[in-house]
């Protein structure tokens, strides 16, 4: 006798953690092509092979879903830029190499780069959580030339420090955002362009030299 085949889907049963970050990394490939509004929960369920109860029953709503999206991407990104720059390396191997690991994170997660630079702009609430992230990274640059500055017994006022690291970390997420359109490119190269650019100015800061408008 033939055993009776169910037509009912069956999921496998995961660890929590393990689902959770399933439904994540289908939810950042959907909304990074898709955007918040145009992604349906029924898509993302798909993508993540599981139910559409279930992804309300992990993460909640599809706007509580985005903000997971950001959270995670963004810790990533943080993570890899406080992982690679030692305090006690010389100010330019420090930037050097939290350029890399930046450009890195970009070039290994393309869809995280979408969600959090693109997606998230100009969306509220998602505009402030990004506002936020985005000011942490701010935080990290400043006291990188703050630590440098006094390492050489010089000190920049904290509004001066505050513009350079906005004006850096700045070029740096447009200069991102052209490597996320561009697979073909190198993020390592892409750093050394970057390091290029800002070093020649950090480096003048580092040691006093500082432009002046023309007289009249």
């Amino acid at each position: 006798m033939l055993a009776r085949v169910s037509s009912t889907p069956t999921f496998k049963r995961l660890p929590r953690a393990v689902r959770e970050q399933q439904m994540l990394d289908a939810a950042v490939k959907v909304f990074s092509r898709r955007g918040f509004h145009a992604s349906s929960m029924d898509e993302i369920a798909d993508d993540a092979g599981i139910s559409k109860p279930m992804v309300y029953a992990y993460l909640g709503t599809k706007e509580e879903l985005f903000v997971a999206c950001l959270h995670r991407e963004g810790t990533r990104m943080m993570e890899a830029i406080a992982g690679a720059a030692a305090p006690d390396l010389p100010a330019d191997e420090r930037l050097w190499r939290g350029l890399r690991a930046f450009f890195g994170f970009v070039g290994a997660h393309r869809d995280g780069w979408a969600v959090l630079y693109r997606q998230a702009r100009g969306e509220q609430p998602f505009a402030a959580e990004l506002a936020t992230m985005r000011g942490r990274l701010v935080e990290v640059v400043a006291g990188m030339l703050d630590h440098a500055l006094r390492a050489k017994g010089r000190e920049v006022g904290a509004t001066d420090l505050e513009v350079v690291a906005y004006a850096l970390v700045g070029a740096t997420e447009s200069l991102a955002d052209w490597l996320a359109d561009h697979p073909e490119a190198d993020p390592e190269k892409t750093a050394t362009r970057m390091m290029n650019v800002a070093w020649l100015g950090a480096d003048q800061l580092l040691r006093g030299i500082t432009w002046h408008p023309p007289a009249g």
